[in-house]
Order: C-alpha cells, then sequence, then structure tokens
C-alpha cells in the first residue's frame, strides 16, 4: 500500500464522505487527528488533508484497505505533495495566507475557456491553459490582489474550468456528474453567462482587451459607491472613468444647454437650480449609458453615450447587480409618484 496509489476520483470519492457524515465522524472512523499544518482546499472548504488521502486510499479500485496514519512515512508533507499533483490546491499553515477567492472577472474569462469546447477542454499542460494563467495573473497584478507562488498555477486553474461541469446539463446527460465542490459565484456566472454566449465572449474579450491595453493601475481601481457590475470589476472601472472624465462631463452638460437652456435629471426631472436656487446652477452628473462589454481601452466616447442624471438616480443605478438603465429608474421614480397620489373616492 502507498500513497502513489492514490487517483483523483478516489480523492473525490473520500472528500465527498467526510461533507456527507462531518469531520469529527471522519477522522474517528479513519483514525486521524486533526490536520496541523496541510489542508486541502476545494472551493470555500477545507479539509484535512492526511485524513483525506488515508481514506481515498479504499477508494481505489483493488485497494480496499483505507490507510492508517502510521502507513505514511512522510508524514503531511508527503501527502501535500501528492495531492498537488493530482491538481488539488493545498494550502500550508507556514506558508502565506490562501490564495484569494477567484473573482468575478477571472470566472468569467474561465467561463469562457470552457465554453469553447465543453465537451472536451484542452488539458491541464496544454498551451492555452497557460496563456489563461498568464492572462489570470496580470489581470490579477491590474486589479490589486496577490497570492502566492501557486496563485492562479496552470494546474489549479484547469480544476476551477472544470468545476463549470457540475452545472453543465450537457455534460450531466451522458451520465456525468463534475465535482460537487465549489463557491457560490461559480453558479452565479454560469446562470447569468451561460445561456448568452455571445454576450460572455463579447464581456471576456473586453477584460482581456483591457488586460492587454495595460493602461489602468491598481490605484485606479477603488469604485466608491458603485457596485461592481455583473461583466466583473475591471469593467467596471473602464465605466467608471468615463463618468469622471471631466471634459467629457462638460461637453455633455454644454450640450443640454445649447438644446434647452437647463439641466434635469433624465430619470426623474429635478434641476438642481429649481430645487437650490443659484446654489445648483450648473450641477449636474452623468452616467455612461453603453454596455460595459463594448467598452475599449482608447474608443471615444460621443456624447450621445452619456445621460445626465441628478446624485441620487445616479446612485440607484450603481446599487447593486444587475445595474439599472436611466429608462428603469425613471419607470421606477413614476410609479412610486402615482403611489404616493391621493385616489379620488367615486361617488
Amino acid at each position: 500500500m502507498s500513497l502513489s496509489d492514490l487517483t483523483r476520483s478516489a480523492v473525490e470519492l473520500a472528500i465527498a464522505e467526510y461533507d456527507q457524515i462531518g469531520p469529527e465522524r471522519f477522522l474517528e472512523k479513519y483514525g486521524f487527528g486533526k490536520a496541523r499544518k496541510y489542508f486541502l482546499v476545494v472551493g470555500d472548504r477545507e479539509y484535512h488533508s492526511k485524513a483525506i488521502a488515508g481514506a481515498a486510499h479504499g477508494y481505489i479500485p483493488g485497494q480496499p484497505m483505507p490507510l492508517r496514519s502510521i502507513d505514511f512515512s512522510g508524514g503531511e508533507n508527503t501527502v501535500a505533495h501528492v495531492l498537488g499533483n493530482l491538481g488539488f490546491v493545498v494550502r500550508s499553515t507556514e506558508a502565506k495566507p490562501r490564495n484569494p477567492t477567484w473573482s468575478r472577472d477571472e470566472l468569467i474569462l474561465a467561463l469562457d475557456f470552457y465554453m469553447e469546447n465543453p465537451a472536451s477542454p484542452p488539458g491541464k499542460t496544454s498551451s492555452k491553459i497557460a496563456k489563461l494563467s498568464e492572462e489570470l495573473n496580470k489581470l490579477a497584478a491590474i486589479l490589486g490582489v496577490s497570492g502566492d507562488g501557486q496563485f492562479r498555477n496552470p494546474n489549479g486553474v484547469y480544476m476551477k474550468v472544470m468545476n463549470f461541469r457540475r452545472f453543465d446539463p450537457a455534460f450531466a446527460a451522458v451520465g456525468n456528474s463534475g465535482l460537487s465542490h465549489g463557491g457560490r459565484q461559480e453558479e452565479l456566472v454560469w446562470n447569468e453567462f451561460s445561456q448568452s454566449s455571445g454576450r460572455l465572449h463579447a464581456v471576456a474579450s473586453a477584460i482581456r482587451a483591457a488586460i492587454v491595453a495595460g493602461t489602468l493601475s491598481e490605484a485606479q481601481t477603488e469604485l466608491g459607491y458603485m457596485a461592481e457590475a455583473e461583466e466583473g470589476r475591471l469593467l467596471t472601472v473602464l465605466h467608471q472613468r468615463r463618468e469622471r472624465n471631466r471634459k467629457l462631463v462638460e461637453a455633455r452638460k454644454q450640450k443640454a444647454l445649447d438644446e434647452t437652456n437647463e439641466l434635469r435629471c433624465e430619470a426623474c426631472d429635478l434641476s438642481f437650480g429649481d430645487r437650490y436656487g443659484p446654489h445648483g446652477d450648473g450641477f449636474i452628473e452623468v452616467h455612461h449609458v453603453r454596455p460595459l462589454h463594448t467598452l475599449r481601452e482608447g474608443d471615444k466616447t460621443a456624447l450621445s453615450d452619456l445621460a445626465l442624471v441628478c446624485a441620487n438616480c445616479h446612485r440607484m443605478i450603481h446599487r447593486r447587480q444587475p445595474w439599472l438603465s436611466v429608462k428603469q429608474v425613471r419607470a421606477l421614480v413614476n410609479e412610486m409618484a402615482t403611489a404616493a397620489r391621493p385616489q379620488l373616492r367615486s361617488v
């Protein structure tokens, strides 16, 4: 009996049992203590690596006996090495903190990669996985995210891509189930983009273009009151930059003054001049109305891409996912105004 006999499927079966009966019963059943240094990480959960490896040995076909604690000649360090070679992520308590949870931007790129060929995605040693790993590390640098030496390495990237199989009905239709573990964000991104491959690819392409452009820096990625859009943080930042471009803002305001001689919110019709007198004259904010996946670094923003909005309506647009359109906010304002009017009684 040897750790070298372990297979990925056997480890996954041991993880499933761990999830089913709980850590205390699992450790008691197989005669292991709690891990002290190395933890197997799957999605948002951590597992006692040595106990998982010992139990997994009993799931290998032709190897009915799980390993006992005394059967490990190399201890936890050897277990971590074996699990890592099988494509699993192992965290050491003596190392740097575990790598950050995957961002929405990263998951969009991973799903776009998966959807290119879901029946047979490129292997973990392929040049395409290596390229995706490189893209994700460049993206992390822009977003100010850092990790250890294993951050978004090809093995981890491949595993994350394959996690999408657990949501894929085509994969389940042929009797497969995929991994049962993963983060909540994976499911959200799948539900939002998997049925719209054109939009998914457009968003992923826009993210990649922003990465290649390289004009954004970590200092530019603070969003303030603005909630991150469905399309991810990087495209949200590009959107925000256009709304804060003073030259564009002043040009759009001047266009409105030339045409109507006033500045009014296109959602609620508020004029700061009417509300606050001379103190409010000339004040209004702008909202960039183009879909985020159409934004590219270096593109010229037309004045028709900008809508005039008051500060309140602007914050309502960006308050949470999905962002509202100016038209939707206007409908909400009208709906609430109608509900507030006194109802006329019939005689």
